[in-house]
């Protein structure tokens, strides 16, 4: 009797140890802002909200700074299964989705308020994000950063003073075919190889949303900031497939709706807090052009549309005619 009895304690401490580490699954997003940046923030907010909402059967682990991999390396992991989630700018997830690329057209909107419209209701963008689960991922919301504007060693105020000047960028088609038509020299690199580059001349400058450009202190070695807006560039928050398949429908919920409450907290931050950032930095020495040509860079960018529809065809045409409705309806 003793020795049933020893064993039954036995059997539920052992439980008691093992129970709560079984009943919660870690999940990993990895993503390259930095600390200081929205994008951390707003992933945060994510992991305590999966966290709430699955009653702890789920624990989201947020590894930033680039700490597992690049955005491309990211989403490369994330289809395979490697991570769980990731969270990066929709052009990047284009070698995945070709389509994608399209909406790193310059110029298709002029507003935040815009972009979560085109965002939100484009019928031609939510074919395009349906087609990720087959590529290894999908989409879960879409979270902010803002409007690409320039950072450069040299004052830039219209394509004239961009002519010859190598900008680092990240890798895609249509960025690179907007911005060599403005004149620029382009360069890929990752964003943590960045600064150094600036500050050592390898290339003249970036561009980046204001977000970014803050939290990376790109503003310390090109010092002029530049306000183009010339692509909208927010952050759809995707899931491994993967992942998403071994979820509960009640999880598959749950994490939804995290990814909801986060856009909101992304989108809320990223627009109020432009202006701020830009004081912050002038504050600090950079100079701020908030008028550029942007009439100048307008024209210069009207070929891309051209040779986005020699190889993109009538997709091209389907989603600028969501923008200008959108533009139209929204001011």
């Amino acid at each position: 009797m003793f020795k049933t009895a020893l064993a039954a304690i036995a059997a539920a401490a052992l439980a008691a140890i093992t129970l709560p580490a079984s009943a919660q699954t870690m999940l990993k997003f990895s993503h390259t802002d930095q600390q200081a940046g929205a994008r951390q923030a707003a992933a945060q907010i994510f992991a305590r909200k999966v966290e709430e909402l699955t009653q702890g059967r789920y624990k989201v682990q947020v590894f930033c700074c680039s700490q597992l991999g690049n955005d491309p390396k990211n989403i490369e992991q994330l289809a395979l299964g490697g991570i769980d989630f990731t969270v990066s700018a929709t052009g990047s997830y284009a070698p995945h989705v070709p389509s994608l690329n399209l909406t790193m057209m310059p110029f298709l909107v002029e507003s935040y308020a815009q972009g979560w419209k085109l965002y939100d209701e484009s019928k031609w963008l939510q074919e395009q994000f349906a087609k990720a689960p087959a590529k290894g991922f999908r989409f879960l919301s879409t979270w902010e950063a803002g409007f690409r504007s320039m950072t450069t060693k040299d004052p830039l105020n219209s394509p004239d003073d961009a002519k010859g000047k190598k900008l680092r960028t990240f890798p895609n088609e249509m960025m690179r075919w907007t911005l060599e038509a403005m004149g620029f020299n382009i360069q890929i690199m990752p964003l943590p190889e960045v600064y150094l580059a600036i500050q050592q001349g390898a290339v003249s400058g970036q561009e980046n949303p204001v977000d970014t450009i803050f939290s990376n202190k790109f503003y310390e070695v090109a010092p002029n900031v530049t306000l183009t807006n010339h692509v909208y560039s927010p952050l759809p928050l995707a899931i491994s497939e993967k992942t998403w398949q071994k979820l509960s429908p009640a999880d598959q919920k749950a994490v939804t709706e995290a990814a909801q409450v986060a856009a909101k907290f992304s989108r809320n931050m990223i627009a109020g807090n432009d202006d701020n950032q830009l004081k912050e930095m002038a504050a600090k020495g950079a100079r701020i052009n908030a008028k550029p040509n942007v009439a100048a860079f307008r024209t210069a960018v009207q070929p891309v549309y051209a040779k986005a529809r020699e190889k993109y065809g009538a997709d091209v045409d389907a989603f600028l005619k969501d923008a200008e409705a959108v533009r139209a309806r929204v001011k």
